[in-house]
């Protein structure tokens, strides 16, 4: 792999792998609503990713992985409980609730809104750097996805569309915050994330008189729920980690045309005019942000910080004895300069004019 395109690995593979899954999880979710009550299904899938996650936690000791990433520390508590709070406490109700009242097309083109609330937030609140290259870029993945979801049928903001906004408002806020946590580690965040989501939704879908599903529906959920939602959060975390939120935003925001080209493919869904278009679009949009040069000369900060690294330029600090790469430390950076192409990813936060 030659450096011109070493900057996008591993953050774009991870982005996309992130959308694929969470794609993947729409047309197997709206399959499984036959027989499930939608609020205790979201909270089947928010469970599933939830125990699966546990499960990978608990057992990395076992297969000799203690230490790979760094644990989450007491100063990214108050990060991680708003990111649960709105993310999986707040959201998913949200979005059910919106969903029971309003139409499917408006809500299909409503849940476009996050992608939009978490770049907004990314450029305004926290600054982070793009080019009108990028915004283009995105712009045309979101018109994509609008057109996408725009069904021919008409459009109206009733009180279920608002509750859908809501949701997605709560979703952009919750990825803006994870990239606070983007260090730590992905695993234990999403595990934590899940739970809490989970247990909340299927508390309340019980409390409000839902049925239990037959065992192995619950069991296809719970599967649907760690693929779907929990892997895919654990790679959209690592994204952050190495894109910024505002790329790895709109690389997620493939994830409704790759649901609608698994139904196509896996549940014999037409091909549409307006799933050609989107391709399209969003191919073009991909297109501009894959091909992305920022390189221009920047200074590091002195910063002491813990996470997985492997030493290379920005890395370059003595250990005593042999350690293995990567791994996890305390370490500090000395100042540095110099140029090459980066993304706003976890040394490069650094403003521009």
């Amino acid at each position: 792999m030659d450096h011109h395109h070493a900057h996008l690995f591993p953050g774009v593979p991870l982005a996309l792998g992130s959308a694929v899954l969470f794609g993947a999880s729409a047309p197997l979710s709206k399959w499984l609503l036959g027989s499930v009550d939608p609020w205790l299904l979201a909270g089947i899938l928010y469970l599933g990713a939830g125990i699966g996650l546990a499960l990978v936690h608990w057992g990395r000791p076992l297969i000799g992985l203690e230490r790979v990433e760094t644990p989450l520390s007491r100063s990214d508590l108050p990060w991680l409980a708003a990111v649960v709070a709105f993310g999986g406490v707040m959201a998913p109700p949200f979005l059910m609730l919106g969903l029971s009242l309003t139409t499917a097309s408006s809500a299909s083109l409503l849940i476009n809104l996050e992608a939009l609330a978490t770049m907004l937030i990314a450029w305004l609140v926290f600054r982070e750097n793009v080019d009108r290259r990028l915004v283009i870029g995105a712009l045309a993945i979101l018109v994509g996805a609008v057109v996408l979801s725009f069904d021919g049928g008409g459009f109206e903001l009733d009180p279920g569309g608002l509750w859908i906004a809501a949701a997605c408002l709560c979703w952009g806020i919750d990825n803006n915050l994870t990239r606070k946590l983007s260090s730590a580690d992905p695993v234990q965040i999403a595990m934590i994330k899940g739970l809490a989501a989970g247990g909340t939704n299927v508390v309340l879908a019980l409390f409000l008189g839902a049925s239990l599903p037959p065992i192995f529906v619950v069991g296809i959920g719970a599967i649907v729920g760690f693929l779907g939602i929990g892997v895919s959060l654990v790679m959209f975390m690592l994204g952050l980690r190495h894109l910024g939120t505002a790329r790895t935003g709109a690389y997620f925001s493939l994830a409704p045309f790759i649901g609608a080209l698994i139904a196509v493919i896996g549940f014999g869904d037409p091909v549409t005019l307006s799933l050609v278009v989107a391709a399209l679009l969003m191919g073009f949009g991909l297109w501009l942000h894959l091909s992305e040069r920022h390189e221009h000369d920047h200074v590091h900060d002195p910063i002491e910080h813990d996470h997985l690294h492997s030493h290379d330029d920005h890395h370059s600090h003595d250990h005593d004895g042999h350690v293995t790469e990567p791994h996890a430390h305390w370490h500090r950076h000395a100042p540095l300069r110099h140029k090459h192409p980066h993304y706003p990813d976890l040394h490069h936060r650094h403003g521009h004019g």
